[in-house]
Protein backbone atom coordinates (compact mmCIF):
# COMPACT_ATOMS: atom_id res chain seq x y z
CA UNK A 1 0.00 0.00 0.00
CA UNK A 2 0.77 3.18 -1.13
CA UNK A 3 0.88 5.92 1.11
CA UNK A 4 0.14 9.00 -0.91
CA UNK A 5 -0.73 12.13 1.74
CA UNK A 6 -1.26 11.60 5.81
CA UNK A 7 -1.90 15.03 7.97
CA UNK A 8 -2.62 14.83 11.74
CA UNK A 9 -3.04 11.47 13.72
CA UNK A 10 -2.86 8.66 11.56
CA UNK A 11 -2.48 4.73 12.75
CA UNK A 12 -1.64 2.49 10.32
CA UNK A 13 -0.68 -1.19 11.29
CA UNK A 14 0.46 -3.34 8.26
CA UNK A 15 2.38 -6.18 10.43
CA UNK A 16 -0.18 -8.66 9.67
CA UNK A 17 0.61 -9.62 5.91
CA UNK A 18 -2.96 -10.12 5.09
CA UNK A 19 -4.48 -7.41 7.35
CA UNK A 20 -4.25 -3.70 7.33
CA UNK A 21 -5.83 -1.62 10.61
CA UNK A 22 -5.92 1.99 10.21
CA UNK A 23 -7.76 4.68 12.42
CA UNK A 24 -7.57 8.52 11.51
CA UNK A 25 -7.41 10.68 14.85
CA UNK A 26 -9.82 13.97 14.86
CA UNK A 27 -9.24 15.99 11.86
CA UNK A 28 -7.55 13.73 10.26
CA UNK A 29 -6.15 13.21 6.54
CA UNK A 30 -5.07 10.33 4.16
CA UNK A 31 -4.65 9.31 0.90
CA UNK A 32 -3.70 5.48 -0.01
CA UNK A 33 -2.89 3.74 -2.81
CA UNK A 34 -3.64 -0.34 -3.05
CA UNK A 35 -1.81 -2.21 -5.99
CA UNK A 36 -2.37 -5.25 -6.46
CA UNK A 37 -0.22 -6.30 -9.07
CA UNK A 38 1.50 -9.43 -8.49
CA UNK A 39 0.89 -11.57 -11.80
CA UNK A 40 2.66 -14.89 -9.85
CA UNK A 41 -0.10 -14.47 -6.97
CA UNK A 42 -2.08 -17.44 -6.78
CA UNK A 43 -4.05 -16.29 -4.21
CA UNK A 44 -4.53 -12.95 -2.70
CA UNK A 45 -7.09 -12.05 0.63
CA UNK A 46 -6.63 -8.87 2.36
CA UNK A 47 -8.99 -7.45 5.30
CA UNK A 48 -8.62 -3.81 5.49
CA UNK A 49 -10.10 -2.51 9.18
CA UNK A 50 -10.89 1.53 8.98
CA UNK A 51 -12.42 4.05 11.39
CA UNK A 52 -12.22 7.71 10.92
CA UNK A 53 -13.15 10.28 14.07
CA UNK A 54 -14.53 13.36 14.04
CA UNK A 55 -14.01 15.40 10.93
CA UNK A 56 -11.25 12.72 9.51
CA UNK A 57 -10.97 12.44 5.76
CA UNK A 58 -9.73 9.46 4.12
CA UNK A 59 -9.17 8.55 -0.20
CA UNK A 60 -8.74 5.76 -0.98
CA UNK A 61 -8.00 3.93 -4.47
CA UNK A 62 -7.60 0.22 -5.13
CA UNK A 63 -5.83 -1.44 -8.34
CA UNK A 64 -6.72 -4.99 -8.28
CA UNK A 65 -4.67 -5.95 -11.93
CA UNK A 66 -2.75 -8.89 -11.90
CA UNK A 67 -2.68 -12.06 -9.54
CA UNK A 68 -5.33 -15.46 -10.06
CA UNK A 69 -7.82 -14.35 -6.97
CA UNK A 70 -7.58 -11.08 -5.50
CA UNK A 71 -10.17 -10.17 -2.69
CA UNK A 72 -10.62 -7.54 -0.67
CA UNK A 73 -12.58 -7.02 2.50
CA UNK A 74 -13.15 -3.53 3.95
CA UNK A 75 -14.77 -2.71 6.93
CA UNK A 76 -15.30 1.02 6.94
CA UNK A 77 -17.11 2.68 10.45
CA UNK A 78 -17.30 6.50 10.32
CA UNK A 79 -16.77 7.13 14.19
CA UNK A 80 -17.43 10.93 14.46
CA UNK A 81 -19.38 13.75 13.38
CA UNK A 82 -18.33 15.13 9.65
CA UNK A 83 -15.91 12.31 8.97
CA UNK A 84 -15.88 11.55 5.16
CA UNK A 85 -14.54 8.86 3.26
CA UNK A 86 -14.01 8.10 -1.10
CA UNK A 87 -13.25 4.19 -1.75
CA UNK A 88 -12.28 3.39 -5.37
CA UNK A 89 -11.62 0.93 -6.87
CA UNK A 90 -10.47 -0.79 -10.64
CA UNK A 91 -10.14 -4.66 -11.48
CA UNK A 92 -8.90 -5.83 -14.60
CA UNK A 93 -9.37 -9.65 -15.13
CA UNK A 94 -8.56 -12.20 -17.80
CA UNK A 95 -8.74 -16.20 -18.52
CA UNK A 96 -10.05 -17.99 -15.09
CA UNK A 97 -9.27 -14.88 -12.72
CA UNK A 98 -10.95 -13.81 -10.25
CA UNK A 99 -11.34 -10.19 -8.10
CA UNK A 100 -13.88 -9.58 -5.20
CA UNK A 101 -15.14 -6.75 -3.31
CA UNK A 102 -16.87 -7.29 -0.15
CA UNK A 103 -17.32 -3.65 1.74
CA UNK A 104 -18.97 -2.90 4.91
CA UNK A 105 -19.43 1.00 5.47
CA UNK A 106 -20.90 2.02 8.49
CA UNK A 107 -22.28 5.52 9.58
CA UNK A 108 -22.17 5.55 13.43
CA UNK A 109 -22.66 9.34 14.06
CA UNK A 110 -24.45 12.48 12.25
CA UNK A 111 -23.37 14.33 9.19
CA UNK A 112 -20.65 12.38 7.79
CA UNK A 113 -20.34 11.62 4.20
CA UNK A 114 -19.21 8.74 2.14
CA UNK A 115 -18.56 7.91 -1.84
CA UNK A 116 -18.04 4.58 -3.31
CA UNK A 117 -17.14 4.18 -7.00
CA UNK A 118 -15.84 0.46 -8.05
CA UNK A 119 -15.35 -0.63 -11.80
CA UNK A 120 -14.36 -3.92 -14.01
CA UNK A 121 -12.95 -4.59 -17.20
CA UNK A 122 -13.25 -8.65 -17.66
CA UNK A 123 -11.94 -10.88 -20.33
CA UNK A 124 -11.54 -14.34 -20.99
CA UNK A 125 -13.78 -16.05 -18.39
CA UNK A 126 -12.72 -13.76 -15.51
CA UNK A 127 -15.36 -13.72 -12.52
CA UNK A 128 -15.67 -10.20 -10.98
CA UNK A 129 -18.19 -9.72 -7.36
CA UNK A 130 -19.01 -6.59 -5.84
CA UNK A 131 -21.09 -7.25 -2.36
CA UNK A 132 -21.15 -3.51 -1.07
CA UNK A 133 -23.54 -2.27 1.80
CA UNK A 134 -23.95 1.23 3.28
CA UNK A 135 -25.37 0.75 7.04
CA UNK A 136 -26.65 4.13 8.52
CA UNK A 137 -27.22 3.57 12.12
CA UNK A 138 -30.34 5.23 13.99
CA UNK A 139 -29.85 8.77 14.84
CA UNK A 140 -27.13 9.46 11.96
CA UNK A 141 -28.68 12.23 10.69
CA UNK A 142 -27.64 14.01 7.51
CA UNK A 143 -25.92 10.97 6.41
CA UNK A 144 -24.83 11.54 2.51
CA UNK A 145 -23.70 8.12 1.30
CA UNK A 146 -23.28 6.97 -2.70
CA UNK A 147 -22.15 3.75 -3.98
CA UNK A 148 -21.58 2.63 -7.54
CA UNK A 149 -19.93 -0.66 -9.32
CA UNK A 150 -20.00 -0.57 -13.19
CA UNK A 151 -18.79 -3.40 -15.23
CA UNK A 152 -17.16 -4.04 -18.82
CA UNK A 153 -17.17 -7.34 -19.90
CA UNK A 154 -14.82 -7.50 -23.10
CA UNK A 155 -15.27 -11.43 -24.18
CA UNK A 156 -18.76 -13.84 -24.40
CA UNK A 157 -17.70 -15.81 -21.47
CA UNK A 158 -16.52 -12.90 -18.67
CA UNK A 159 -19.30 -12.70 -15.86
CA UNK A 160 -20.00 -9.67 -13.22
CA UNK A 161 -22.35 -10.47 -10.24
CA UNK A 162 -22.89 -7.42 -8.60
CA UNK A 163 -24.78 -6.41 -5.22
CA UNK A 164 -24.72 -3.08 -3.86
CA UNK A 165 -27.31 -2.77 -0.59
CA UNK A 166 -28.46 0.03 1.42
CA UNK A 167 -29.74 -0.38 5.39
CA UNK A 168 -30.94 2.83 6.18
CA UNK A 169 -32.22 2.93 10.15
CA UNK A 170 -32.92 7.43 9.49
CA UNK A 171 -34.93 9.46 7.81
CA UNK A 172 -32.83 12.47 7.31
CA UNK A 173 -30.54 11.13 4.73
CA UNK A 174 -29.31 11.28 0.76
CA UNK A 175 -28.38 7.72 -0.04
CA UNK A 176 -27.76 5.79 -3.80
CA UNK A 177 -26.66 3.38 -4.95
CA UNK A 178 -26.24 1.69 -8.41
CA UNK A 179 -24.58 -0.97 -10.66
CA UNK A 180 -24.38 -1.68 -14.13
CA UNK A 181 -22.92 -4.40 -16.23
CA UNK A 182 -22.72 -3.79 -20.29
CA UNK A 183 -20.46 -4.30 -23.03
CA UNK A 184 -18.10 -2.07 -25.88
CA UNK A 185 -20.54 0.59 -27.46
CA UNK A 186 -20.39 -1.31 -31.22
CA UNK A 187 -21.43 2.85 -32.09
CA UNK A 188 -17.77 4.10 -31.00
CA UNK A 189 -16.25 1.29 -32.42
CA UNK A 190 -17.86 1.83 -36.03
CA UNK A 191 -16.90 5.35 -35.48
CA UNK A 192 -13.07 5.51 -34.60
CA UNK A 193 -12.38 2.30 -37.17
CA UNK A 194 -14.07 5.03 -39.46
CA UNK A 195 -11.13 7.44 -38.92
CA UNK A 196 -8.83 4.87 -39.52
CA UNK A 197 -8.30 3.19 -35.95
CA UNK A 198 -7.84 -0.58 -35.94
CA UNK A 199 -10.34 -2.19 -34.24
CA UNK A 200 -7.70 -3.70 -31.58
CA UNK A 201 -6.69 -0.30 -30.32
CA UNK A 202 -10.21 1.14 -30.26
CA UNK A 203 -11.45 -1.39 -28.32
CA UNK A 204 -8.01 -0.20 -25.78
CA UNK A 205 -9.26 3.24 -26.02
CA UNK A 206 -13.13 2.26 -25.36
CA UNK A 207 -11.51 0.42 -22.06
CA UNK A 208 -8.65 3.11 -21.00
CA UNK A 209 -12.01 5.85 -20.96
CA UNK A 210 -13.71 3.53 -18.94
CA UNK A 211 -10.88 3.03 -16.25
CA UNK A 212 -9.40 6.59 -16.24
CA UNK A 213 -12.82 7.66 -13.78
CA UNK A 214 -11.17 5.78 -10.98
CA UNK A 215 -7.59 6.54 -11.92
CA UNK A 216 -8.50 10.51 -11.69
CA UNK A 217 -8.94 9.67 -8.07
CA UNK A 218 -5.25 9.68 -7.69
CA UNK A 219 -4.60 12.78 -5.39
CA UNK A 220 -0.89 12.81 -6.74
CA UNK A 221 -0.57 13.60 -10.47
CA UNK A 222 3.15 11.94 -10.89
CA UNK A 223 0.91 8.86 -9.34
CA UNK A 224 -1.69 9.15 -11.26
CA UNK A 225 0.28 9.61 -15.00
CA UNK A 226 2.40 6.67 -13.61
CA UNK A 227 -0.86 3.95 -13.05
CA UNK A 228 -2.06 5.04 -16.06
CA UNK A 229 0.76 3.39 -17.63
CA UNK A 230 0.52 0.37 -16.07
CA UNK A 231 -3.12 0.28 -16.63
CA UNK A 232 -2.94 0.57 -20.45
CA UNK A 233 0.35 -2.00 -20.17
CA UNK A 234 -1.85 -4.76 -18.80
CA UNK A 235 -4.90 -4.22 -21.16
CA UNK A 236 -2.36 -4.59 -24.15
Amino acid sequence: MTVLREEGDVRLDTSAPSRVSLRLGPDAGAAYLVLQDDASADRVETDFDIRLAAGASLEMVFLSLRGEVLRNRIRVSLDGERASCSLNGLCLAGGSQQRDFDILLTHQVPACHSTQLFKSILGGGSVAHFDGLIKVVPDAQKTEAYQANHNLLVSDSARAHTRPQLEIYADDVKCSHGATVGRLNPDELFYMRSRGITLEEARLLQQLAFADEILEKIPVPEWQQRMRILVEECLR
